[in-house]
C-alpha cells in the first residue's frame, strides 16, 4: 500500500521552542498588552504613522529572522525525506518549516510571511531584512523604494482577508489528506481552524497536539497534551513506521 498523505496545520505553539512567543496563550502578547494588537491591525497601521513606527520597532526587537527550526519542524522535514507525502498548512509567519527543509511548494502560509515586506500601493515585495536595516539606519517608517507607498510586513494583518488562492489550496489539501495533524494551535482563528473540521468530514484521521483544549477535540481520533518538541517527533516516527491500510 502507498503511504498516506499527511497534512499538518501548525500554529504558534509549534514555534515557541524556537523562541517565538505565542500571542494568544495564557502569557501571550495580546493578553499581556492588548494595545499591541493595534500594531498588526491594518486600519490602525495605515492611518497612524506612530503605530507604524512602533510596529517596525517591534519587528526589529523581536528578532524573529534569527529564529531557527526546532525539533518539531525538523521532524516534519524528516517525515517527508522518509518518503511520506507531507503538506504543511501554517498559521505561522516565521518561515521555519522551509528553513527545516520543506520546499516552498509544500508549505501553505495562510497568514503570509514575516520574512518579506510588501508595498500597500504598488505591491512590490522585498526582504524584511533589508527593511529592518533601513530602520536601524534611521528610517523609522521606511517607504517603498519603488513608489513611495507605505510598506508593511507581508503577513495578513487583522482586518485583512486571507489570500483566496492559498486558502483554496489549503482546503483542497484538507479534503484530500488521509491524516490531518493540528499542532500548537487553539483552532479558534477562522478560517484556518475550519480546516481540521473539513479534513475530518472528508474521512481523514484527525490528531490534535496542543497544550489546551480546542473546539475540535471531540472530532479527533487522538488528542495529545504533551510538549510539542517531544510529542510531535514521536508521533511522526510512529506514523512513518505504521503500515497504511487506507
Amino acid at each position: 500500500m502507498g503511504k498516506p498523505l499527511v497534512a499538518l496545520l501548525s500554529g504558534a505553539g509549534m514555534s515557541t521552542d524556537s523562541g517565538i512567543p505565542d500571542y494568544r496563550g495564557p502569557n501571550g502578547l495580546w493578553r499581556r498588552d492588548p494595545d499591541a494588537e493595534k500594531l498588526v491591525t491594518y486600519a490602525y497601521y495605515m492611518a497612524d504613522p506612530e503605530i507604524r513606527r512602533r510596529s517596525w520597532l517591534m519587528r526589529a526587537e523581536a528578532g524573529a529572522l534569527n529564529a531557527r527550526p526546532n525539533a518539531a519542524h525538523l521532524a516534519v522535514a524528516e517525515l517527508m525525506r522518509g518518503g511520506t507525502p507531507v503538506r504543511v498548512l501554517t498559521q505561522n509567519v516565521d518561515g521555519l518549516h522551509q528553513l527545516a527543509g520543506l520546499p516552498d511548494r509544500k508549505v501553505f502560509e495562510l497568514h503570509g510571511t514575516a520574512r518579506a515586506v510588501v508595498c500597500t500601493r504598488c505591491h512590490a515585495r522585498s526582504g524584511m531584512d533589508e527593511a529592518l536595516r533601513r530602520v536601524a539606519a534611521g528610517e523609522p517608517d521606511p517607504a517603498c523604494l519603488t513608489c513611495g507607498g507605505i510598506l508593511k510586513s507581508a503577513t495578513v494583518m487583522f482586518g485583512e482577508p486571507l489570500d483566496p488562492e492559498v486558502l483554496a489550496q489549503a482546503m483542497a489539501v484538507a479534503k484530500g489528506c488521509q491524516i490531518f495533524i493540528a499542532v500548537g494551535t487553539t483552532l479558534q482563528v477562522q478560517p484556518a481552524a475550519s480546516l481540521a473540521g473539513i479534513a475530518a468530514e472528508h474521512g481523514a484521521r484527525l490528531i490534535i497536539v496542543n497544550a489546551e483544549e480546542t473546539p475540535y477535540d471531540p472530532l479527533a481520533e487522538e488528542v495529545i497534551r504533551e510538549p510539542i518538541g517531544t510529542a510531535l517527533p514521536k508521533l511522526l516516527r510512529r506514523i512513518a513506521a505504521t503500515p497504511w491500510n487506507g
